[in-house]
């Protein structure tokens, strides 16, 4: 009775008929057998041979459903694509998925196998088992499913395939010529992409690219993404004595690479955060238009600050969606001689600081690159691609190495973009309520390939619960997830544009 209670509360947030729930409830279940499936198949993008087997399983199931399939070749690991028969009268949609997952390290799972989904309910502050055969005679939208890649990004897919068991059962003719790449490499970047998205420019040619990655708002409601942050990286080392030295005998007197190196950084952001830089945040502007946008999300920024456990927010914009505007300076990682229990009384030779720089459309990851690099030469630092040779170190003060990461682009769809406005109506007709419209997230989708080589608009529709644990031990998937995104699918693919 509890389980059927949980069930029509869900249903009761849609506006379907009795007949089309049955329906819905039925591919749910059938989705939560093929996800079982799939994510038994390891696919950390590390092995190759983890990739060959699942697109041997991908090719199977979409074939299966009347698509046509083909493996790409790559200079990485391929790519899968599938199409359903095109007709030149219709607008063609384009879906990206991924099929690859980040690396598992099995002990800190709270499963024995983290590719072999476990069932579970919520049980006060923890988690509770439940047997699979529980589900034969009712679903409850609130169990989850624990897994490496339920959420990110193998349930998506299987949701879309679930959508189209629908669409032909109904025996709705498509409005859409409907295209699918699913990425192997997205944990890894997904260098080989561009390239691919060149080579197979005439294959992928579409009106419109959906993003089914990542998950909904934190508010559980609805999301459409406009674009995301792209990223590079630099790796920023200084030097001390050519090797560690007692700092008894040689404290106050060989210069200290730690110290050397807070110093530079603390020149980089003044105490709000913002970035001292001169041409940083060039050509960022927002209207009252997007500022409306951007103020419409319903973020928490009190809760925000308590999960942060943070007093006060760093002040590069008044609110989180107007920080997400401007291109950021982070520091990722520090590291300096030997720290904790192993802590030694030395000079060190060296410190270094992982900087990544998060980019938005009007910044150029070169350029910001270069503009942090001449910051650095302008406090007095010699800067190097190498490690420094002794002779190198003792004709400079202060020397620097800086090793540079490569570019992934920012992306940004208009907000009045028709496809968008489709999306958004869509969703609205479905789910009785405005969606989320998020002008630019913060995570990078590697997309950019796309919209430079295709020249399309592009939407992230995400699918997943905002607690999935995405690359950390215990990832999973609500199964109220997979219905709503089974629904999406569906009525995206049936309703004209």
């Amino acid at each position: 009775m509890k389980k059927s209670l949980f069930f029509m509360a869900f249903l009761s947030l849609f506006t379907i008929t009795a007949q089309d729930s049955i329906l819905i409830k039925s591919k749910v279940a059938n989705a939560i057998v093929e996800l079982r499936d799939f994510v038994s198949i390891p696919n950390d993008a590390l092995n190759p041979d983890d990739i060959d087997s699942n697109l041997f399983w991908l090719r199977k199931k979409f074939t299966e459903r009347g698509f046509n399939t083909s493996i790409l070749e790559t200079d990485g690991l391929p790519l899968f694509f599938a199409a359903l028969p095109v007709d030149d009268n219709k607008p063609t949609i384009l879906f990206y998925m991924h099929l690859d997952g980040q690396s598992v390290d099995p002990a800190k799972w709270d499963q024995k196998n983290p590719y072999d989904v476990v069932l579970k309910s919520k049980d006060g502050d923890g988690w509770k088992t439940e047997s699979f055969s529980e589900l034969n005679d009712d679903i409850n939208y609130d169990w989850r499913l624990f897994g490496r890649s339920t959420s990110d990004d193998k349930g998506p897919i299987v949701m879309f395939l679930n959508a189209i068991d629908i669409l032909r059962k109904e025996n709705i003719d498509i409005p859409y010529n409907v295209k699918v790449i699913l990425d192997s490499e997205e944990e890894k970047s997904s260098a080989p992409l561009p390239q691919a998205v060149r080579t197979y420019k005439d294959l992928l040619k579409a009106d419109f690219l959906v993003i089914n990655d990542g998950p909904v708002h934190v508010s559980g409601k609805p999301t459409i993404i406009y674009g995301c942050r792209g990223i590079t990286t630099l790796s920023i080392t200084t030097y001390g004595p050519l090797n560690p030295q007692h700092s008894g005998h040689y404290g106050n007197y060989a210069p200290n690479p730690g110290f050397q190196l807070a110093q530079l950084l603390a020149t980089l952001k003044d105490s709000d955060g913002r970035v001292l830089i001169k041409g940083y945040y060039d050509g960022i502007t927002l209207d009252d238009a997007t500022l409306e946008i951007l103020k419409s999300v319903p973020d928490n920024e009190e809760e925000i600050n308590t999960n942060l456990a943070i007093s006060t927010p760093e002040k590069v914009g008044s609110f989180y969606q107007e920080s997400l505007q401007y291109p950021s300076l982070n520091i990722r990682g520090l590291g300096s001689g030997w720290i904790g229990d192993k802590a030694r009384t030395i000079v060190p030779a060296t410190a270094t600081a992982e900087l990544d720089l998060r980019l938005v459309p009007e910044s150029d990851g070169d350029r910001l690159k270069s503009l942090v690099k001449e910051h650095i030469k302008k406090q007095g630092y010699y800067i190097m691609e190498t490690v420094p040779t002794k002779e190198e170190r003792m004709q400079h003060d202060k020397i620097v190495t800086i090793t540079e990461g490569s570019v992934t682009d920012a992306f940004r769809t208009d907000l009045a973009n028709p496809f968008g406005n489709f999306i958004v109506n869509t969703m609205e007709d479905k789910f009785g309520e405005k969606p989320v419209q998020i002008r630019i997230m913060g995570g990078t989708v590697p997309i950019s390939p796309f919209i430079n080589e295709l020249k399309i608009p592009a939407f992230i529709v995400p699918m997943v619960n905002p607690d999935n644990n995405q690359h950390s031990p215990n990832e999973n998937l609500k199964i109220g997830q997979i219905a709503y995104g089974i629904q999406l699918f569906h009525a995206l693919l049936r309703t004209p544009q």
